[in-house]
């Protein structure tokens, strides 16, 4: 734009008439288009930043944040769609190996076993990473569970409700699993203001064959659902293999240890025989009777070779009933070993260090 220069002002001899007073107009059409336009703009804008506000702070918390590979690795093994992998990480997993520090960060119920925990509104994730190459699996099912509650804490008020109709209804009318009755009862009993939250992280990673309504849900959060079951139940196997085979071993056990103990009287009543008949062939030497002790001898023979292959018996039904100890011990042994490696109990490492 040029710049002004300085004009002289030109007056004229006599001063022009006043002019007449301009009513005043209202503002054009235009300019309250404008400014209505403007007021919705700025409401739209609250809103908008209302309803990104969770992104907004999602975001701001993981800013920077790089997931160590084994929070990655546990993601993928679960198959989590990315919202469920959001909410993973914004919760910044750990996997901690010590039970101390693994229960500095879930400190309830000291003298339970604890494998993870949540804290909610996004305030953390913790895995007890369990180290037996036997129990592959439960670090993974732990990570869903644990994700799965963040995502029930993120539910509306509407789905919520949806979501629990379908969990009590299962639970009611279609859980044929033992089991997990029993985990759903434990949680009724200690945490019985949860349950629901429970049923939907429980139900999500360890039943297999849920309703149709229950299975497109959990699709939402997991591309393969039966995947995390297999890692429940490869790791359940661990124990309930032997289990069986201890309750077996104990069946057959107690069968044999009845066998034995028949055998052992019958054989003491044949040795009770046999002393009597001992008693009478010495008797038959000493009165002289020679002819009549000779012909009991071949019958006391069979009596005795009788007890022998009877005492024999008894001694092999021994020996594989302690054979069949040793393996039962062994198993429980292995068990006992496979308990301990999931055992985060505080109680009971301070009972173990007195």
């Amino acid at each position: 734009m040029p710049p002004l220069t300085n004009r002289q002002r030109l007056t004229s001899a006599l001063p022009s008439p006043p002019k007449p007073p301009r009513s005043p107009r209202p503002a054009s059409r235009k300019g309250r288009l404008l400014a209505a336009s403007g007021l919705v703009l700025g409401i739209a804008a609250v809103g908008l930043l209302v309803t990104n506000r969770q992104s907004i702070s999602d975001w701001w918390r993981l800013r920077g944040y790089q997931p160590p590979a084994a929070v990655q690795q546990l993601a993928s093994q679960t198959t989590m769609t990315p919202y469920a992998r959001h909410l993973f990480y914004l919760n910044k997993p750990e996997v901690l190996s010590a039970v101390d520090s693994f229960r500095q960060h879930c400190p309830e119920n000291e003298d339970t076993i604890v494998l993870g925990c949540y804290h909610p509104v996004e305030n953390g994730i913790y895995i007890y990473n369990v180290k037996d190459p036997e129990l592959q699996g439960v670090s993974q099912v732990t990570a869903a569970h644990e994700d799965l509650h963040a995502i029930y804490g993120r539910l509306s008020g509407t789905e919520k409700r949806r979501v629990n109709g379908l969990l009590e209804d299962y639970y009611q009318h279609g859980l044929t699993d033992q089991r997990v009755k029993d985990e759903i009862k434990l949680y009724q009993k200690d945490e019985p203001t949860a349950v629901l939250d429970e049923m939907h992280s429980t139900f999500g990673t360890e039943v297999a064959g849920l309703p149709p309504a229950l299975e497109t849900y959990y699709k939402q959060y997991f591309t393969n659902r039966a995947a995390i079951v297999n890692y429940s139940r490869q790791y359940e196997q661990a124990f309930s293999a032997r289990q069986g085979k201890i309750s077996q071993d104990d069946q057959q056990l107690a069968a044999m240890k009845t066998q034995i103990d028949a055998q052992q009287s019958a054989l003491q009543a044949q040795q009770d025989q046999l002393s009597a008949a001992q008693s009478q062939l010495k008797a038959l030497l000493a009165a002289g009777q020679t002819g009549e002790y000779n012909a009991r001898i071949p019958a006391y023979n069979a009596q005795v070779n009788d007890y022998n292959s009877g005492v024999a018996a008894l001694k092999s039904l021994i020996n594989q009933y302690n054979q069949l100890v040793a393996a039962r011990n062994a198993i429980a042994s292995e068990l006992t070993t496979l308990d301990k490696a999931l055992d985060t109990r505080l109680t009971s490492r301070s009972h173990a260090s007195h």
